[in-house]
């Protein structure tokens, strides 16, 4: 079920706080807690809070800590992004937006303010953050100074930016319209786009879109002289009073702000008297330039009127500060009540409330998984039960460092295999950080365990003609080591193979940890991370030639696999050829173990035989599969042979930048998994997270 909601802005000037507001009040009315979260900020200003962040906090009264509600200022976003550091950014991004959900019925996500001038660069890094935090959208645009067709065209752009990222979009709101151009704009904007769209327009409303007192004080740098308590109210039309006071006051206007001289007391004291009258307009404030005192006589008159308006003292020109009043922008604010309440009642009135509430509570999410969000769950399952896991190669720097890394995180307890004095010497020589105390060195030869390990090794294997001998020479090689250490329960898990063969890797536990009841083979997968989701390829690095019966069960094994780790398998069974078209041996064996899949686990998605591009090209899959549930979205790819598996995930990892997870294995009573020889240091810190995660079923 969904619990989040990302607004999105189009461009500038959207006024997207109104429809934060808005869906504020809607969704307390539903639910008890609600979050706030702003995932980069404007940068502060005298140390003042973000004013989006205060305002909302401040106004729902919600129990949050300041520095929960936002990820990233702009400086220190543009500092991590100029350095390539955009997957610290999203994963910095995932984590405290995590955290919110976690403590909240739903969360308002609010997307970026377009402050700047980087607007391609912004509208693409609000795509990437819904995208990987799986929420739909709400797009809110500003009709301000932009005609009917640029103000249409700019939504459809908006809206494709999002869908062709499959980030699904649930309403657009068209904001400060003309009411007149309200049906023109939601049929504009309609017109081939999904029926199921809640398409909304707002009319510009000028008490919200006008700054008010206080905005135009602090950008005038203003000197308050009278009616300090009135700052916050809203402003109409500007005046200006040059002409003489019969002739200006025929052109006063309600909640007109008056732009007058210093010295034109009459202009001044007309304006005030016209305020209190019945037969004029109320004024909002009055605004005198030329930097220039009023005289005692004048203060002492105003001082004494039962009714006032804020009076502001600035230096300039008339004409020069009335200029400058244009380019004021209007801002909600958390001191400024009344125009909040105007807000969210503005909503109210143009919005459909009962459909969008209906489409944010009933919305099913997406099945995609991506990638970060794949390795945030990978670490946050990691942490919900500490195990312990063995690294046999102490000798490799790929497997020091990894561990290094671990290390920080504090997720896993970790056992190298190798000797201290190497160890040490590889750490200092490799300049990482490594608390010894925190890892454990062990030299299998000379290890109090070696006698214990070997006499069990001998007890186990003598019946294949094993002699005790031999059972110490096998017990000083560090993978029989370790992998006795996890038969034992010394340690939860075991990775290795960075220095060492697959054979030499797994051939110890299929001798003594053995496979589980019920699998009679050991498999692997990989998490392909691709760019935008996870899909698990197996077997990639263990069976060469499966008969139809192992291929079945590496399938079953597999879907079972993606489940535990929250991917909604759908398997395709690979082959070069798709559905019934195809003749001969190896089709055959595919089209077998896809039936054999079907009989043995009917709760199975599976479809096979099938190429690869029918299986993840949705229109390829509908022209040659049109009526399978698995073609053109398969997310499980079951290879026929070893060679292609392991030819394939390489080829898409080096051409793709994909990040491979794994190996894992599959089948083993405990969790033994094998690295390639060419891995990194990331495969190894995946792999060791994978293995951990494993062992909690244990």
């Amino acid at each position: 079920m969904n619990k989040a909601i990302y607004i999105a802005a189009s461009g500038a000037n959207s006024g997207k706080s109104m429809l934060s507001l808005g869906l504020m009040q809607l969704l307390l009315r539903n639910k008890p807690k609600v979050g706030y979260f702003r995932p980069i900020i404007d940068n502060p200003v005298d140390g003042k809070k973000d004013n989006h962040v205060n305002t909302i906090v401040n106004f729902f009264n919600l129990k949050c800590d300041y520095e929960d509600t936002y990820a990233f200022t702009r400086s220190e976003l543009l500092d991590l992004l100029n350095d390539d550091k955009e997957d610290e950014v999203i994963n910095s991004i995932l984590s405290k937006y995590k955290k919110l959900e976690e403590k909240n019925d739903f969360v308002i996500v609010e997307g970026t303010d377009f402050s700047d001038h980087g607007a391609v660069i912004e509208m693409d890094l609000n795509v990437l953050i819904a995208k990987n935090l799986g929420i739909p959208v709400i797009i809110v645009s500003g009709g301000i100074d932009r005609s009917l067709e640029e103000f249409i065209q700019g939504f459809r752009l908006t809206y494709d930016s999002f869908t062709n990222k499959e980030v699904e979009v649930i309403a657009v709101i068209a904001n400060k319209v003309q009411e007149k151009n309200v049906d023109i704009i939601i049929n504009g904007i309609g017109e081939n786009l999904p029926k199921s769209l809640l398409i909304n327009a707002i009319p510009v409303n000028s008490k919200l879109n006008n700054p008010t007192i206080h905005e135009i004080s602090q950008a005038l740098e203003a000197e308050v002289l009278f009616g300090e308590e009135f700052l916050n109210s809203t402003t109409g039309e500007i005046k200006v009073g040059a002409m003489q006071l019969s002739h200006f006051l025929n052109h006063l206007t309600d909640e007109a702000v008056v732009i007058t001289p210093s010295d034109r007391s009459d202009i001044l004291l007309g304006t005030l008297q016209a305020n209190i009258s019945s037969r004029y307009p109320t004024v909002s404030g009055i605004i005198l330039t030329g930097d220039m005192d009023l005289s005692p006589s004048v203060i002492e008159l105003i001082t004494g009127l039962e009714k006032i308006v804020p009076i502001l003292k600035v230096k300039g020109g008339t004409f020069g500060i009335a200029s400058k009043l244009g380019s004021i922008r209007s801002h909600i604010y958390a001191e400024n009540k009344n125009k909040i309440k105007l807000s969210i009642n503005t909503f109210e009135k143009y919005v459909d409330i009962e459909t969008l509430s209906d489409k944010l509570i009933t919305y099913k999410g997406t099945n995609v998984l991506t990638p970060r969000m794949f390795q945030y769950n990978l670490l946050k399952r990691a942490k919900q039960s500490r195990k312990h896991i063995v690294l046999p190669e102490g000798s490799d720097d790929r497997i020091l460092t990894a561990a290094s890394q671990l290390q920080k995180l504090d997720i896993v307890d970790l056992t190298i295999l190798g000797k201290q004095v190497n160890v040490e010497a590889a750490v200092k020589r490799l300049n990482i950080s490594f608390d010894f105390e925190k890892t454990k060195i062990i030299n299998p030869s000379t290890s109090e365990y070696f006698e214990e390990f070997s006499e069990t090794l001998y007890e186990l294997r003598k019946h294949k003609g094993l002699s005790p001998a031999m059972a110490e020479d096998l017990m000083a090689d560090v993978s029989y080591f370790g992998t006795m250490m996890v038969h034992k329960g010394l340690a939860d898990g075991m990775v290795s193979g960075a220095a060492h063969t697959t054979q030499h890797t797994i051939k110890p536990s299929l001798q003594f940890v053995k496979t589980k009841p019920g699998f009679s083979v050991v498999s692997s997968i990989f998490f392909m991370c691709l760019e935008d989701r996870v899909s698990v390829f197996g077997d990639c690095a263990i069976n060469p030639n499966p008969t139809s019966e192992q291929l079945a069960e590496i399938a079953i094994s597999s879907a079972d696999s993606s489940i535990a780790f929250g991917i909604d398998p759908k398997i395709a069974m690979l082959s070069y050829s798709s559905g019934s078209s195809g003749k001969g041996e190896d089709v055959d064996t595919v089209r077998k173990a896809t039936e054999i899949v079907k009989q043995k686990r009917p709760d199975l998605k599976v479809e096979g035989p099938i190429q690869y591009d029918a299986a993840v090209d949705p229109t390829v899959g509908k022209k040659k599969l049109p009526n399978s549930e698995v073609a053109g979205q398969a997310n499980v790819l079951i290879f026929p042979d070893l060679n292609t598996g392991n030819n394939t995930y390489k080829a898409v990892q080096r051409e793709t930048g994909a990040l491979a997870i794994g190996p894992m294995l599959q089948g083993l009573k405990k969790p033994v998994n094998d690295l390639s020889r060419g891995c990194t240091i990331d495969d190894i810190y995946n792999t060791i997270i994978l293995t951990a995660i494993q062992a909690q079923e244990n």
